[in-house]
């Protein structure tokens, strides 16, 4: 049977794309959760990371690589640096391109336009001023195989990739159902009018759920310029698919997000043993078509605001 031919190899590969589904798709869930809308810019705070990861390993290692621990820290920095990259554009787009809206009470459409509008303001500046040529990031290491599983060799990006994502999974997962701030979050989805009566700041409660969410894509934008460089071009695909991964799963829930992405991540790997790699995003939309014909409140559907 096709789906035999190299199943474990898809398989982890899945995972891996899976993984970087989830983190883009948790800025979707977030915002989607406290405002009932989607940030069409994430995509660009995705590529704001890559950008922030490369140019700060450039300014302190410069062409040079690393080994050993010293490629741990190495890739811990580009992170460290792309989460900071894309929360900060994440907390610039929601003072210029939504706080004014909701001060003027705009109708909800005004919001999907300004998104887009910042979207393209950003895809279009980061072209001219970084170049329409992919920026490799000089990490070697990560193409070399680490183990295998089964036969299936597993690249030390794949592992990178799945202690990264899943630490930074985990550590939302927290913030969002234990923390102060997680509460915060919670209540303004659920009903913000009430939140704000009790006390709670509405609109510094959905700034830092849209850095939240920035530092997530951003960190994600990093990783997946590890391997495939970075480019202004490269938020889309993984953003819309991200998109998906966050309807698959259950707009505005956050482990159905994480849910999504990794079902996602392994739904389009997998039949890539029966028919061409040219078929992979057309599967990938054809879950999403599907998932908004037959069960549109996603996996779990359950909204963040009645999440635990």
């Amino acid at each position: 049977m096709c789906f035999t031919q190299n199943f474990w190899s898809l398989l982890i590969s899945g995972l891996a794309d899976g993984f970087l589904y989830a983190l883009i798709a948790l800025g979707y869930t977030l915002v989607y959760g406290v405002l009932q809308l989607i940030n069409f810019a994430h995509s660009e705070v995705f590529m704001s990371g890559g950008f922030a990861g490369y140019f700060v390993l450039q300014a302190t290692l410069g062409s040079h690589t690393t080994s050993g621990w010293g490629s741990v820290g190495y890739v811990a920095l580009g992170i460290a640096a792309g989460a900071a990259g894309g929360g900060v554009v994440a907390f610039l787009l929601e003072r210029v391109a939504y706080r004014p809206l909701r001060r003027r009470k705009a109708p909800r459409l005004a919001f999907l336009i300004s998104a887009i509008g910042a979207s393209y303001f950003l895809y279009n500046i980061a072209g001219k001023e970084f170049g329409h040529n992919a920026l490799e990031i000089p990490a070697p290491f990560t193409n070399l195989p680490w183990f295998s599983i089964f036969g299936a060799p597993v690249q030390a990006y794949y592992v990178v990739i799945a202690i990264a994502a899943i630490s930074m999974l985990l550590l939302v997962d927290r913030v969002v159902s234990s923390t102060k701030l997680g509460k915060g979050i919670r209540a303004v989805a659920q009903d913000a009018e009430t939140a704000s009566l009790m006390g709670v700041n509405i609109n510094r409660i959905i700034s830092q759920t849209f850095v939240l969410g920035g530092l997530l894509g951003g960190a994600a934008g990093f990783l997946f310029g590890l391997n495939a460089g970075v480019v202004y071009t490269m938020g889309f695909t993984p953003a819309l698919k991200a998109f998906t991964a966050a309807v698959l799963g259950g707009i505005g829930n956050v482990r159905g997000a994480m849910l999504g992405g990794l079902v996602l991540g392994i739904a389009e790997n997998l039949p890539m043993g029966c028919v061409q790699t040219a078929w992979r995003d057309v599967i990938a939309y054809g879950i999403l078509a599907i998932v908004l014909l037959f069960r549109p409140t996603g996996i779990l559907g359950e909204r963040l605001g009645r999440a635990a």
